[in-house]
């Protein structure tokens, strides 16, 4: 599977996914404005990939700076983190990125500006290389939610594109195939940008794991239908309360999911959880171009002038979850607290 992102000689190199699947290309970026400019345009998308975009963008945007002391040096980099804070409102990862660079910085004050360049960058990669291994470890707390025989359904794209490598919400299902059992997965096309036709199903079909694509509104029918035992979705931030933003569409799903009792979970790693707010009412939903609504591959599919909503997520409340699934365990939505207070209280 194509690498999503890395640090490649001096600079960050993302697979252009807005081209997928019909062409592959890679962008090199040469400074963080190329960076932010990647993840506004979707380049890079999916949570824990654009967290590790905005870190690598960090990295990058730090080795142009000449600054006589640690106090300039923070100044010049404000503007970097903000232009990259800026780029995408919902997904929290941006900000969990940006502040553990930060912090970072703050921890070693006394090694030198250039010795802090290279510093970042080694935490940029770091990131990168942890991010493979929490989705490694969901997939393995993930696989025990699944039956042989099950057929799973997912909304957009959680897989390797959307993260460092591996995949939130597909890992699961590539541990489940791992070990053996025969599943099949049901992927949502997912309107407007079709990410779940676009992105999902080659994944899937690359792992050689049986996908069939639907329309995102076809859902209903087949639940109906008893074709569907469990559903598998990643996120972009998730509250306090449980409450989980993701794709657009992923509401109605749940909804869905709930009146044919059907489980319903929701792949996290800790990067998408956000503590400080105690509900999805909190949750800034991006709204993107009207273009992605009226357009498919750049062809007008809408009347001139119409007017169009196009809001990027939706949040899910948590009485629609049946469980939370992180690198640190399985949690019903209620049951957050206790993560918290482990991540607080490691020893405990």
């Amino acid at each position: 599977m194509f690498k999503p992102i890395e640090w490649v000689n001096g600079k960050v190199r993302m697979l252009d996914q807005s081209r997928l699947p019909v062409k592959v290309s890679y962008i090199t970026c040469n400074d963080y404005q190329k960076v932010a400019e990647g993840i506004k345009k979707l380049w890079i998308r999916g949570a824990p990939a654009i967290g590790i975009a905005a870190a690598m963008g960090v990295a990058l945007g730090a080795q142009k700076i000449k600054a006589k002391n640690f106090d300039e040096f923070m100044r010049r980099l404000e503007p970097v983190f903000s232009a990259i804070l800026s780029t995408r409102p919902t997904a929290v990862n941006i900000a969990w990125a940006i502040k553990r660079m930060r912090n970072l910085l703050l921890s070693k004050k006394t090694l030198g500006v250039e010795k802090l360049k290279t510093v970042l960058i080694e935490e940029a990669k770091k990131i990168l290389k942890e991010d493979i291994e929490v989705n490694k470890t969901i997939g393995r707390y993930g696989e025990k939610l699944i039956k042989s025989g099950d057929t799973i359904i997912t909304h957009c794209n959680a897989g390797a594109l959307a993260t460092g490598g591996y995949g939130t919400a597909t890992g699961p299902m590539r541990t489940a195939v791992a070990e053996g059992k025969n599943i099949q997965v049901i992927a949502d096309e997912t309107r407007p940008v079709l990410q779940g036709a676009r992105l999902t199903a080659c994944e899937l079909m690359n792992d050689k794991i049986p996908v069939t694509l639907i329309t995102d509104n076809m859902a209903g029918a087949i639940m109906k239908n008893g074709e569907i035992n469990l559903a598998i979705v990643g996120t972009d931030r998730v509250a306090r309360n449980g409450d989980v933003a993701n794709k657009i569409g992923t509401y109605s799903l749940a909804i869905l999911c709930k009146e044919h009792k059907i489980p319903f979970y929701v792949a996290a790693p800790l990067s998408s959880i956000d503590f400080s707010i105690p509900s999805g009412e909190f949750i800034p939903i991006e709204e993107r171009d009207s273009k992605e609504v009226t357009h498919i591959a750049g062809k007008r599919i809408a009347p001139l002038n119409v007017k169009v909503r196009n809001p990027a997520f939706d949040v899910t409340p948590a009485k629609y979850i049946t469980a939370i699934i992180t690198e640190k365990g399985v949690f019903k939505p209620k049951d957050l607290y206790k993560l918290q207070r482990q991540i607080q209280n490691p020893k405990h």
